[in-house]
């Protein structure tokens, strides 16, 4: 007898109470590689800048699946309508090797390994080996079929769009473009920080959390625990429950900003009584991790309230399945997610600046990092907590299910961080995802 579908075992209404298999069942979370991260949406493959020369490549990851973001030539007649970004997939079209080992570098061409078929840097099979067989005599030995087809034997190539440098990528036709995938709620916020800009490389950090992949998702959705959890950012005032805040999310629930604005630390009881993390008599060795020194792009025209501006010191912004890009005051990064089974992920942080900062601005920047990345004074507590949900979903098994229900069980946008609505909006979006 045939297990029942595991979205039929999804009994509560609504999307405020999500169920511990959810997290935990392995032929689901196939089901979410084949229909969201290799369906119609566009998932992030990594930055322009990290590609600036024709060659220049570097690997990546669709879900499951690694391939190879490359800047491949282009015509001069195409100059200014092709960017000559490709994204292709790092797999052989003859026996399925995964011929590209390096992690980045400079290539002519691709060549697999094991039977040197050779490709272009757009995926197009340029040559393999005896394929019109080899001569003996008067004989021909071999060889590949006459009606054999390069074209028709190329590399998996993938749509690729670029945004303000922000390189997406997705395996389906039927995806929408770009910007209306993203929708006018959160396009405001992406143009704020990349919008005519250069961008600069910083550096990277890596690592490995045993959790599902949700969960990471969940946690930047998640404005309920940072001035609970995190005591940089309740005791120093980075993130505390009574700051201006705004939630903001896309049509479909699915793409979120959480938006904030910092204010001066120091103890307010509403917020901070009973807190453990907060710590009152906490100081700094060195007082520069939090030099803060306002931007002038941190000040744009309020998308929702029309001639007037805002300036929030924080946003963080999620965009499904795969992205998070944050800006922590003067602090930047995008942040990777990517699926390595229902029990664990790859976060990979891509810290990044502006070609137009200072020298002092820049040590400013990788000096903030350090409350982010896997030993950040902030982000290694939530690596740690992300551990901690799944070892309780894998103990409690199938009938358990996590309660999401601050701010009530609705999925609305609220001008204040005491709810869990785009936890709720997420779902209730991944619960149609996974049904069509």
């Amino acid at each position: 007898m045939n297990a029942p579908e595991p979205l039929s075992r999804w009994t509560q209404p609504g999307s405020s109470r999500v169920p511990f298999w959810a997290y935990t069942d392995a032929q689901l979370h196939q089901r979410e590689l084949e229909r969201i991260f290799y369906g119609p949406h566009w998932c992030y493959v990594g930055l322009e800048v990290e590609i600036p020369k024709v060659g220049d490549y570097r690997l990546s990851h669709v879900g499951g699946r690694q391939v190879i973001l490359v800047r491949d030539r282009v015509a001069p007649k195409d100059r200014g309508v092709d960017h000559g970004v490709r994204v292709v997939e790092n797999r052989c079209a003859h026996r399925g090797v995964r011929f590209c080992q390096q992690p980045h570098g400079n290539a002519r061409s691709f060549v697999c390994p094991y039977h040197q078929w050779t490709y272009k840097l757009n995926g197009e099979l340029a040559g393999l080996p005896f394929k019109d067989g080899v001569k003996e005599g008067e004989c021909i030995n071999g060889g590949m079929p006459a009606d054999f087809d390069l074209q028709a034997h190329g590399l998996t190539r993938l749509r690729v769009a670029v945004l303000h440098g922000l390189v997406f990528a997705t395996f389906s036709d039927e995806a929408e473009p770009l910007e209306d995938y993203l929708g006018p709620n959160v396009m405001p916020w992406l143009d704020r920080i990349f919008r005519n800009r250069e961008l600069t490389l910083l550096g990277y950090n890596r690592q490995r959390i045993p959790g599902n992949w949700k969960l990471m998702m969940e946690n930047i959705k998640d404005p309920y625990h940072p001035g609970l959890l995190h005591t940089w950012f309740v005791t120093f005032g980075l993130w505390r429950a009574d700051q201006k805040s705004r939630m903001v999310m896309d049509a479909h629930g699915r793409h979120a900003v959480m938006i904030s604005r910092r204010n001066e630390g120091g103890q307010n009881a509403a917020v901070t009584e009973g807190v453990t993390s907060f710590k009152a008599n906490m100081a700094l060795n060195d007082d520069r991790l939090l030099d803060v020194v306002p931007e002038p792009w941190w000040t744009i025209a309020d998308p929702s309230r029309l001639g007037q501006t805002i300036t929030p010191t924080v946003t963080m912004i999620t965009l499904f399945p795969s992205l998070i890009i944050q800006q922590q005051v003067n602090s930047l990064s995008t942040r990777h997610i990517v699926p390595r089974g229902e029990g664990e992920f790859d976060f990979v942080w891509t810290h990044f600046g502006f070609a137009d900062d200072t020298p002092e601005m820049t040590q400013r920047r990788l000096r903030q990092a350090n409350l982010f990345g896997p030993a950040g004074f902030v982000s290694a507590d939530d690596g740690e907590v992300i551990e901690f949900s799944q070892d309780g979903f894998r103990q409690w098994g199938d009938s358990g299910s996590t309660l999401c229900e601050l701010g009530g069980t609705g999925t609305e946008m609220t001008e204040h961080m005491v709810t869990e609505t785009l936890i709720r909006s997420m779902y209730a979006y991944w619960k149609k995802a996974m049904a069509v």
